[in-house]
């Protein structure tokens, strides 16, 4: 028979708040035999957009380098960056089938890809409606900070 248990409210309430306070993912507590593990799911995705929307929404074109033997044509799009360094994956799971290829429709929020950093899973979503006109990653390679993940039409 397992015993029951009291929860200390407030422990867990100043607990969920020190989480926040030091930008922690998780903190536990242990006493007299008893321990209390509070934990919060963070997206990096958030603070990095919020931190530098510009880098992920902003209109770009690429051109070949002048002088080049057989220039490249423009490209121009809405690039979306990995706001963190980790590993790209293009689908949920393995064996699952793709959130995005190219061609497809996305809508603001829809999730494009996941980035993988520290053993976190991180949608990175879609900054506006638009057209998936390039997939710059493969799944399972390695990203960095800034780096094209997705480039919208």
């Amino acid at each position: 028979m397992v015993a029951k248990m009291s929860l200390d409210k407030t422990l867990i309430r100043e607990l969920a708040e020190l989480l926040v306070e030091a930008d922690l993912t998780e903190i536990e507590v242990t006493e007299s035999g008893r321990s209390i593990r509070v934990a919060r799911q963070v997206t990096m995705v958030t603070s990095a957009a919020v931190a530098a929307p510009a880098a992920i929404a902003a209109p770009v074109s690429t051109v070949a380098p002048a002088g080049a033997g057989n220039p490249a044509p423009a490209i121009s799009g809405t690039p979306v960056t990995s706001p963190m360094v980790g590993t790209a994956y293009l689908a949920p799971e393995p064996g699952a089938a793709n959130f995005i290829k190219a061609g497809d429709r996305v809508s603001k929020g829809q999730t494009l890809l996941i980035v993988e950093a520290m053993k976190t899973m991180n949608p990175i979503p879609a900054p506006r409606d638009g057209v998936v006109q390039k997939l710059g990653v493969e799944n399972g390679q390695p990203v960095e900070y800034g780096e094209i993940l997705v480039v919208l039409e």
